[in-house]
């Protein structure tokens, strides 16, 4: 897809990955929307770097595990822009839990990490077709991780949701391919960041420098993935070929080989 002059929706973009795939998008001439569920001045520097690129995007808050907020998100894509070309399903979150901590994994924390990893992406998904179909196609890609298709990740919860979310790409393209909409997803594995340095790192410089070497080091090539990277392999699946679709792309530097 020609990005000049089209309209994205990347939710969860108030930092990471979403923040930098937002002026990834508007460097190429995209016009974004820009969505937060608590970081309001995440979400505007976001904005402030959509700008420094040239670009043109709008900032909307939403929880993406509430359908009235993705209805929201969606129509203050088209109330502002005119059209929807693009979705970028980055919302996530989690909660550690180690796995074997069975008891500790509560029903609250399974709802929660279902509602937005998985039933959000689907309830975005299904409210940005129709505008996709007036169009004449569109492009949907899911931030998913390799916790979706390996026995790791920070909760038996999270790996789960991450797990349907692969299923949800692959049904979904099979179903929307006949209009013209692709979809897949990007399986990143670590992203150095500030949610791995408090998440995994638990904030202290030694143990995630520790961490980090660690992957590097189980890694063929040597590189903990960073936000960047991963902006870098959704806009390559929206402007490369049209003819791919349910794909689960890994982004790990191949940890999982």
């Amino acid at each position: 897809m020609e990005l000049n002059e089209r309209v994205a929706i990347i939710t969860g973009s108030s930092s990471g990955v979403g923040a930098s795939l937002a002026q990834q998008l508007a460097a190429q001439g995209s016009k974004v929307v820009i969505n937060y569920s608590r970081s309001e001045a995440g979400a505007r520097d976001t904005l402030a770097a959509v700008a420094d690129v040239g670009g043109d995007g709008v900032i909307v808050q939403g929880d993406v595990s509430q359908q009235a907020d993705c209805e929201r998100i969606v129509q203050t894509a088209i109330d502002t822009f005119g059209r929807l070309d693009v979705l970028v399903n980055n919302a996530g979150t989690t909660t550690f839990v180690p796995h074997q901590e069975l008891d500790q994994l509560t029903e609250d924390i399974w709802l929660r990490t279902l509602q937005v990893n998985l039933m959000g992406a689907f309830f975005m998904s299904r409210l940005a077709v129709p505008h996709m179909r007036a169009v004449g196609g569109g492009e949907i890609v899911m931030t998913s991780s390799i916790a979706g298709v390996t026995a790791n990740g920070s909760s038996i919860a999270y790996c789960a949701s991450k797990a349907g979310m692969n299923s949800l790409t692959r049904t979904l393209a099979k179903t929307l391919g006949k209009d013209s909409i692709r979809v897949n997803a990007v399986l990143p594995g670590l992203i150095d960041g500030e949610w791995a340095f408090s998440t995994w790192g638990g904030g202290d410089d030694d143990q995630y420098a520790n961490l980090k070497r660690m992957f590097v080091d189980q890694t063929p090539l040597s590189h903990v993935v960073t936000p960047d990277d991963v902006a870098d392999a959704i806009t390559s699946i929206i402007t490369g070929s049209d003819y791919v679709t349910g794909q689960l792309v890994t982004i790990d530097s191949g940890f999982t080989l």
